[in-house]
């Protein structure tokens, strides 16, 4: 039954993924602005297209799947997926707010656990019960997997790269490597909306099957993903300035040919763990993937205190986004 509760579950899972987009535009795009391939409008605008053109390709939602199956059915009511949806809508915009490269996969991903768990304290149910805690250490494991494939990737790809045009001139590499990370930057924007799109997927059709709309295991009605990728994407267009500034220089320097390298490892990442079903934050495996090239360089020429920083807020965003969602719910059961 379609009710206003479902309605406005819908549609905050919606603003939900447009914030994603914009707080996650600068994954896509701060290496080829920081590289003044395009211009930060221009680069945004690339990055929304292939964020949209996944939903052509991609049709296998496998990553929905495991954030539907966070939080098992006996414990998901309206009033968790609500809570879990403002608690990420907030975390995301305090974290975009203060410009830190935050994943809004596991923001997300923790408000719902949270709801989830606080609803089996009241019920008088051990809360660890509520969840599929194999799923969430797997999604935990990769706060960390992630961004070290990333780096490794990126790592080896630039060594390979560097041996490869060792005897070219710099202007001509540097002329060329431009033109290549226009690709390898659509490849890492196609990753990301076809990565982090799902999440909210796998949101909405949870609410539907709570609902009594469908029936849970029914194939996802086609609009929840045409819907998921308009809204990503066009959160992309709106940009994020303070994060792409983080991302694309205050990590460490990067050339359009270590731009490449780091979107093309990034790329590669997101697409083996969306093939994975795992739900990884883009994020991380970007950040991972710019450590990696500045490591070829020498150990110094990432800065550490930087990343150390970015590592601190990856490991608190799960439990701070179950604690604001407890917390939600809580306010929502005694009202």
């Amino acid at each position: 039954m379609v009710t206003s509760l479902l309605v406005v579950v819908v549609c905050l899972a919606l603003i939900f993924d447009f914030i994603n987009g914009f707080h996650d535009a600068a994954n896509s795009i701060a290496t080829i602005v920081s590289t003044k391939v395009l211009t930060p409008f221009q680069a945004v605008i690339w990055a929304a297209a292939f964020n949209f053109l996944a939903f052509f390709l991609i049709k296998e939602h496998k990553v929905a799947n495991t954030v539907a199956k966070t939080v098992h059915e006996h414990f998901i009511t309206m009033d968790v997926i609500l809570a879990g949806l403002i608690a990420a809508i907030a975390w995301n915009l305090l974290t975009w707010w203060f410009g830190i490269p935050s994943s809004s996969s596991h923001t997300l991903i923790g408000g719902f656990a949270g709801a989830g768990m606080t609803n089996a304290i009241f019920m008088g149910i051990n809360p660890i019960t509520a969840v599929d805690s194999a799923s969430i250490l797997r999604i935990a494991a990769y706060i960390f997997l992630a961004p070290l494939i990333g780096l490794v990737i990126a790592y080896v790809i630039t060594i390979i790269i560097l041996h490869i045009f060792k005897n070219f001139r710099p202007a001509v590499a540097e002329r060329w490597f431009k033109s290549v990370q226009l690709i390898s930057s659509a490849a890492l924007s196609f990753a990301h909306g076809g990565n982090d799109a799902q999440k909210v997927m796998g949101i909405i059709y949870v609410a539907l099957f709570t609902s009594g709309v469908i029936e849970n295991g029914a194939k996802m009605p086609e609009w929840i993903p045409l819907a998921c990728y308009s809204a990503i994407a066009a959160g992309t267009m709106s940009g994020g300035w303070k994060i792409v500034k983080t991302m694309g220089s205050k990590i460490t320097k990067v050339t359009p040919l270590e731009g490449v390298s780091a979107e093309t490892a990034g790329a590669i990442t997101l697409f083996m763990t969306e093939r994975l079903g795992i739900p990884v934050s883009t994020t991380h495996t970007i950040t991972g993937s710019i450590i990696g090239v500045g490591l070829t360089k020498r150990v110094s020429a990432v800065r550490w205190g930087v990343t150390i920083n970015l590592l601190w807020a990856w490991i608190i965003t799960i439990p701070i986004s179950a604690l604001v969602a407890a917390a939600v719910f809580a306010v929502m059961h005694y009202l």
